[in-house]
């Protein structure tokens, strides 16, 4: 798949995720398959943009490119500001949010909330799009509900305005992340506009992932929530559609030895404070579904320093 001049190792996305995608998880998800990973999506209200968590959220330091800076909002010219903003800090790829579900996204009518509105997205695409010199990428759900699934429509719409490459989740706004994802949608876009489609929704095994991409014509799929705690589907799937067969899943060893990592890359990007909380949904992904799990994630979410995370962590893979 390519997105401007930039050419990506094979079809797997992670998705940007808020309070999940920063730094430490994208560049570990990069290093075990993703051939991109999108930031958390970042304000367009410039007001927001000097606090130490936009400044987290924008931060590449040291990681693989390209870049991928995803904003929101639903004003055209402040999200067109948003875009400079972000490509002057180091963004080499902007995408825009049309797909976020969230009520307090979707009650100051941005994410997916602007489907509803047509005219809107295109005025915010060609502020975007002509604000940047960089590529333009769109994140949106299939509609705003089952009765007004709109996103063909949507797509070439945004085609027509320069976006580069779509990603869709095969569910409407209304759906939120209930019910199964639909792919018919995400088919009817492919065969309708030329620039590359990801679909996104429900991949959570190499085998979906490879339905999903015959069944759709889609030039890549996009990971999201079936990578808390798994990061290792990535090179799962990649080596399932490079040869059709499974990779083994990876030993406790190998899982231990990711995680403390990860757990000191968390530290040292966020500090200990800040650092061990952020810490804690991770430990408790890691482990989901492992020996004695529950009585680990009760104790370990209650102490605070990184020194007792570590120690705690190392104990509870000792006895498995």
């Amino acid at each position: 798949m390519q997105i401007g001049s930039y050419t990506f190792k094979n079809q797997l996305v992670l998705a940007p995720m808020a309070g999940v995608t920063d730094s430490p998880f994208r560049q570990l998800c990069k290093q075990l398959g993703a051939g991109m990973a999108v930031s958390e999506m970042i304000s367009s209200n410039s007001i927001l943009w000097g606090s130490e968590k936009t400044k987290r959220r924008a931060n590449h330091e040291g990681e693989i490119e390209p870049r991928c800076v995803q904003i929101v909002g639903a004003e055209p010219q402040l999200l067109a500001k948003a875009a400079q903003y972000n490509v002057d800090n180091g963004a080499q790829i902007i995408d825009i949010n049309m797909g976020c579900p969230a009520k307090k996204i979707c009650k100051v009518m941005a994410g997916s909330a602007l489907l509803k509105n047509e005219t809107l997205v295109g005025k915010i695409i060609d502020a975007v799009v002509g604000a940047v010199s960089v590529p333009v990428t769109l994140k949106m759900r299939t509609g705003w509900d089952k009765e007004h699934r709109n996103g063909v429509r949507i797509a070439q719409i945004a085609e027509q305005a320069g976006v580069q490459a779509i990603a869709i989740h095969g569910r409407t706004r209304a759906c939120g992340f209930s019910g199964e994802a639909e792919y018919d949608t995400i088919a009817a876009i492919k065969a309708t506009v030329k620039i590359p489609v990801i679909a996104n929704g429900d991949i959570r095994r190499p085998e979906k992932a490879k339905y999903v991409l015959d069944y759709t014509g889609a030039d890549a799929v996009m990971i999201g929530r079936a990578a808390l705690g798994y990061p290792w589907l990535f090179r799962e799937i990649e080596h399932y559609l490079k040869t059709g067969e499974k990779l083994s899943p990876p030993t406790l060893t190998e899982i231990r030895d990711t995680l403390l990592v990860h757990l000191n890359t968390l530290y040292q990007f966020y500090g200990e404070y800040t650092g061990v909380r952020v810490a804690r949904k991770h430990l408790s992904w890691y482990t989901k579904g492992q020996a004695h799990g529950a009585v680990f994630r009760h104790t370990v979410n209650r102490v605070s320093s990184c020194t007792e995370q570590i120690a705690l962590t190392k104990a509870f893979f000792a006895q498995l």
